[in-house]
């Protein structure tokens, strides 16, 4: 038995600590939001966050992940009310939208790291997310756009 915390709620989950993450996610545990797509960490689909930071849920085995916070796209915020999935929504970035939760998720961390980022940390933070449609632009001000609207929450 492993004991896992997904979005605030403790788990006790009885699976084989070398499955990967998002399958634990998506089969055991029904969090669908998190997307397989390529399996090989290149793509970024499968974003989620440890403790904050961006990782790649196809191939973090979920035995290492110990006591590290796991946020999903559900976790973010309840009510869409996160800046990065306002922006999302206002600038209407999805195409497809199936690469959007791992956008959206290593977006969130940039932002959480670098409230205020340059066009070149964007595409640092970003280069390891591929959206088919290519939607980068948009993603681009929206990222943008998700840092004002977290300034404008701030006290």
């Amino acid at each position: 038995m492993l004991t896992l915390n997904v979005n605030g709620v403790d788990r006790s989950l009885d699976v084989d600590p070398a499955t990967p993450l998002l399958w634990v996610l998506r089969d055991t545990i029904g969090l669908t939001g998190t997307k397989y797509g390529c399996g090989m960490a290149l793509c970024g689909a499968c974003t989620v966050h440890l403790d904050g930071q961006p990782v790649r849920s196809c191939i973090t085995q979920v035995g290492t992940v110990g006591t590290a916070k796991v946020t999903t796209i559900e976790g973010l915020s309840p009510d869409r009310s996160h800046p990065v999935q306002r922006a999302w929504i206002e600038l209407d970035v999805p195409q497809c939208g199936y690469c959007q939760s791992g956008q959206i998720m290593s977006a969130s961390a940039l932002l959480a790291q670098t409230p205020r980022p340059t066009d070149a940390d964007i595409d640092a933070a970003m280069a390891g997310n591929i959206c088919r449609c290519g939607t980068y632009q948009r993603i681009r001000a929206a990222i943008h756009r998700a840092a004002e609207l977290g300034g404008e929450t701030q006290p």
